[in-house]
């Protein structure tokens, strides 16, 4: 026993469940066990009896699903990988591609697993730039970036008439017109030339400073840092309609709509949030009064994360020479040493994609937008798995509770 009365060590509760640790900490997510920090602040301890309960309601099920849900069946994936707080994209860890590729060589190498460094994602003709925009022009002034988006996927979808067409060169060559295609549905807020790379072309759509190399390299490393995730909530919805056959328009629209919410895509403005009211008062005033709104910290910890995130790691270091004239740099790590000291937990990509927005001026919806257009390339990769696969397998069983006649 851990000498805490009532309570089981990771390595106790795990063994007892028959789970891997990471599973435990998507149970505490779901409430289903209570979560505390050891004594000596280095380790967590899990409530005996939430896992006992657990245990006798039938054990983890499949794939870490909770007792008491429908087990999904699990998804054999070659694309990422997370293991021991690192994260892999077919075999490649996933830091090295940020620090030393592109964005589009990211995309390119989960979409086909080849290599191809020098990759470009060419602007959309004129024609469907002109559709796109049409579209996505159309929409209210309040309409946010990814709205924009959402209106490039339609337009897109509409002018091109082999939408249909799911052999995997052609989905390829769908991505990549589509990201260009989501580009031109933003217009360009600087007045000066715009680079060639997919991170240039955003940058002058999120500000109208011009672009600086190290701006650039690390938006570009966020983008290829959020382009996949394993089977997150907007993955798994682009997934069920590639199982059908939907085409790659409607997939990403699929996965746009379960993005849209504060508990994922939203997330980055939440944390954005919790790091001005930071610098603007302190650390522990704004972790307060977040709590207090939230009842969370938006910006730590992860459920499939022990002690690190290492996008946030990569982010937060490649941010380091950017200009801070507001010491914002400071007030995120004053703030995430409180978060350590007083929660046990970490930063995640969340706060270091919020940093990157604040130290870049860029607007207030622009972390859903670098997320979004990011995990477009995840999106379609996952398509194209799925085309590969038996069509409509996807069918998790419902556990009625009603009332029965």
């Amino acid at each position: 026993m851990s000498g805490d009365a009532g309570m089981l060590t990771t390595q106790q509760a795990a063994e007892r469940l028959g789970v891997k640790p990471q599973t435990l900490y998507a149970y505490v997510s779901r409430g289903l066990i209570t979560r505390v920090r050891a004594a000596d602040g280095k380790g967590s301890l899990f409530a005996a009896a939430d896992v006992d309960a657990l245990a006798e309601r039938g054990g983890a099920g499949r794939g870490g699903a909770a007792p008491d849900q429908a087990a999904a069946p699990a998804i054999r994936t070659e694309l990422t990988l997370l293991e021991d707080d690192r994260l892999f994209f077919r075999g490649r860890d996933a830091v090295e591609l940020a620090e030393r590729g592109s964005f589009e060589a990211t995309a390119v190498w989960l979409w086909t697993g080849r290599d191809e460094p020098e990759a470009r994602f060419a602007p959309p003709g004129e024609r469907l730039r002109a559709a796109v925009r049409a579209c996505a022009d159309a929409l209210p002034a309040s309409a946010r970036v990814v709205d924009r988006f959402k209106a490039a996927v339609l337009a897109a979808s509409v002018a091109d008439p082999l939408s249909l067409d799911l052999r995997p060169d052609s989905v390829v060559a769908t991505g990549r017109a589509l990201i260009g295609a989501l580009l031109a549905a933003v217009p360009e807020r600087g007045a000066g030339p715009t680079g060639e790379s997919v991170a240039e072309r955003l940058w002058a759509r999120l500000s109208a400073d011009a672009p600086t190399a190290e701006g650039v390299r690390a938006l570009d490393a966020a983008l290829t840092l959020l382009a996949d995730h394993d089977i997150a909530t907007s993955t798994y919805a682009a997934r069920l309609a590639a199982s059908t056959r939907a085409n790659p328009y409607a997939v990403v629209t699929a996965g746009l709509a379960a993005l849209d919410g504060p508990l994922h895509g939203g997330a980055g403005a939440l944390a954005r949030r919790v790091l001005v009211r930071a610098h603007e008062t302190d650390p522990v005033t704004a972790l307060a009064a977040t709590l207090r709104e939230t009842g969370s910290v938006p910006g730590f910890g992860h459920v499939l994360y022990r002690t690190r995130d290492p996008r946030a790691e990569t982010l937060l270091r490649l941010l380091a020479p950017l200009p801070d004239p507001r010491g914002l740099r400071e007030a995120a790590a004053e703030l995430i040493q409180v978060a350590a000291d007083r929660f046990g937990t970490f930063p995640n990509s969340d706060l270091a994609l919020a940093l990157l927005a604040e130290l870049c001026r860029f607007p207030p919806d622009a972390e859903e937008a670098v997320f979004a257009l990011a995990r477009t390339a995840g999106w379609i990769a996952h398509a194209l798995e799925e085309y590969a696969a038996a069509p409509l397998r996807h069918r998790p069983a419902g556990v009625y509770t009603g009332t029965r006649p």
